[in-house]
């Protein structure tokens, strides 16, 4: 007999441009795990797509509440896909409360999924229902599909001997193959991960792709309610290649791994957990074969005076944060830049202040990034635009680390993060190579010389002959290297700090518009992780004739050449922020012009449709 996922469809599937699905349940339901494995396997097939994992901050939430729902959008399509999508198509609720959560999101005629079997008097109190909601004329606005998943998947592994516990964990693969059915996606993947995760336990193992199996023969079999069919949506025309799908901290520790390659260095990482920055210590010691050392250090002022220690010794220092662990760093920070070596450090933003929102995304950081350190210590900052994006950004930043012998800020955030999107790999013999030179000549050293281009110091490992140095965070002389507080000298090397991260500017590629008019009536400036959705909007707009364009900042300090001249071609210049407007007031302060913010600190990302709204009515007359 064949696989389920290749058995001959009895009915006709319609063709879908583009989907967006959420997968919803309880945080001990598996919908991460259940939107990964989809994710898998749609990436597989062919789709462009982008995924917005959705999940509760605390650790295990009061099951069945709506504090544990968590959640996972994929938005796949056979076109380019640049964000999770604004509204589900279709909505996947094991039990009430992800419905009651989830529910307003799901757009009208959308297709409703309902684990039925998980409405009991229990659950439906839990979630705050005081009536049933499956007897709600509300849900008639939608094609709904009700099913007994709890009772479909104890049949299913009722052979395997598991515990009813055991078996109830089941329910997502049994969700999941369904909708593999519904959509046409391959089971095959999931089974190999299924059989590789449990291997040890061959029976769960069995059982989960068991389960599988009898969520997609049921949508071979059953008669599906009016409205409901099978649904096909083609592969995407991307450029040829090797595609992965790839998540943002993935990518980052990646990109980090190949600039230090590109450099000749090895990699120290120093580290201490935090969400949602710790999956980057995850991924990074894994990659031991690539000479990267992983520390986990006590906590975040030791993780990251553990990797300047390491850039002392000659190595890439690497250290990872976010939000209340940059501010924990502050001090180190400005060790960092005292000292002059080159350091990487990744800021993963999350909602604040203080603990805040540890599970959603946010753009606060920036002003803390670019000033948030006692006394005149300035640092480039760099943004990844997308979760692929998140590896060159990361290898940006080693090289002007090494080649300004600076510290370096990059800013992701949570939606980067976890976050993710096929990424084409890229050919590494095409990645240009920025070698470290080490000085090794002891004649007329001293540790504040100066190359004459980029005003960075030599870098001298320790215990190379005859070039013994001392360094710290006292301020030094700079003409000698000895400690010095001299009111002109500390001035002199003030200013010397401040042009070295100046001059970066002079190696950055001119600004530009990404989409739409190069000048006109609106430009729309953004950075970070709203660049999806800020072109997705552009584009529509520019699409109907209006006078709008697009530029977006990957460099945030210094700011690229050309920014200002940009600006001025346009009547009104708006900036869409998941902060309160700091880039606002950065551009105000360098640019003296007038900038309207669009500042919205929600914890989730930009809507297209929203976007559109606002520089739409930017575009019309007074």
């Amino acid at each position: 007999m064949e696989p389920a996922a290749t058995q001959k469809d009895r009915r006709a599937r319609e063709i879908l441009d583009a989907v967006v699905i959420r997968f919803a349940g309880d945080s001990g339901d598996g919908m991460q795990l259940t939107g990964n494995q989809f994710t898998q396997s749609t990436a597989l097939m062919g789709n462009d797509l982008a995924t917005f994992p959705d999940f509760p901050a605390e650790i295990r939430a009061p099951a069945g509440t709506t504090y544990g729902v968590s959640g996972f959008q994929v938005h796949f399509a056979a076109h380019d896909v640049r964000t999770p999508g604004d509204t589900p198509d279709a909505l996947v609720a094991m039990n009430p409360a992800a419905l009651k959560v989830h529910l307003p999101d799901l757009r009208q005629g959308g297709l409703l999924l309902l684990n039925v079997g998980a409405f009991t008097t229990t659950n439906l109190n839990k979630a705050g229902y005081e009536t049933d909601p499956l007897e709600d004329p509300q849900l008639d606005a939608y094609r709904v599909l009700r099913i007994d998943i709890n009772k479909l998947t104890a049949a299913a592994v009722k052979d395997f001997g598991l515990s009813a516990k055991q078996a109830a964990r089941c329910k997502n693969m049994w969700t999941l193959g369904l909708v593999f059915w519904l959509y046409d996606r391959n089971c095959e993947t999931t089974f190999e991960f299924l059989s590789q995760k449990f291997r040890s336990q061959p029976v769960i193992a069995e059982a989960n792709i068991a389960a599988v199996k009898a969520g997609h023969a049921f949508g071979e079999t059953a008669e599906m309610p009016s409205g409901i069919g099978a649904y096909q949506v083609p592969p995407a025309d991307l450029p040829p290649g090797t595609y992965r799908n790839i998540q943002g901290n993935d990518a980052t520790a990646w990109g980090i791994v190949a600039g230090a390659r590109l450099a000749g260095l090895p990699v120290v990482y120093g580290s201490y957990p935090i969400t949602p920055a710790s999956s980057l210590l995850h991924a990074l010691a894994k990659l031991k074969h690539f000479d990267v050392t992983t520390f986990q250090a006590e906590d975040e002022i030791a993780a990251c005076c553990a990797a300047i220690g390491a850039s002392f010794g000659g190595a890439l220092g690497v250290t990872a944060t976010s939000g209340p662990g940059l501010a924990l760093k502050g001090e180190a920070l400005g060790l960092a830049i005292a000292t002059e070596l080159p350091l990487v450090v990744i800021d993963v933003q999350r909602g604040g202040p203080s603990t805040g929102l540890p599970t959603k995304t946010e753009q606060s950081d920036l002003m803390m990034a670019i000033w948030g350190r006692n006394g005149d210590a300035p640092m480039p900052v760099l943004a990844a635009r997308t979760p692929s994006d998140c590896f060159d950004v990361a290898i940006e930043a080693v090289r002007i680390a090494t080649r300004y012998m600076t510290p370096v800020m990059l800013l992701t955030d949570g939606y980067l993060a976890n976050g993710s999107e096929p990424w084409k790999l890229p050919e590494v013999d095409q990645l240009e190579p920025f070698p470290v030179r080490f000085r090794e000549d002891p004649e007329g050293y001293h540790p504040f010389l100066r190359d004459e281009k980029t005003l960075a110091r030599p870098w001298v490992r320790p215990g190379t002959d005859g070039m013994a140095h001392r360094i710290g965070g006292l301020e030094k002389h700079h003409d000698s290297g000895n400690i010095s507080y001299d009111p002109s000298n500390h001035l002199k090397m003030s200013q010397i700090r401040a042009e070295r991260v100046a001059r970066i500017a002079n190696d950055l590629p001119l600004q530009k518009i990404e989409v739409g008019e190069e000048e006109g009536t609106l430009l729309v400036v953004s950075w970070g992780s709203t660049y999806g959705a800020v072109r997705q909007a552009v584009r529509v707009l520019a699409g109907e004739g209006c006078s709008i364009g697009h530029t977006h900042l990957r460099y945030l300090n210094p700011l690229p050449q050309g920014l200002g001249e940009l600006l001025g071609r346009f009547e009104r210049v708006i900036v869409p922020e998941k902060n309160q407007g700091q880039l606002v007031h950065h551009l105000r302060a360098q640019f003296s012009i007038e900038l309207e913010s669009y500042a919205r600190p929600t914890g989730a990302p930009f809507r297209i449709v929203e976007l559109e709204t606002v520089f739409r009515s930017r575009l019309e007359p007074s």
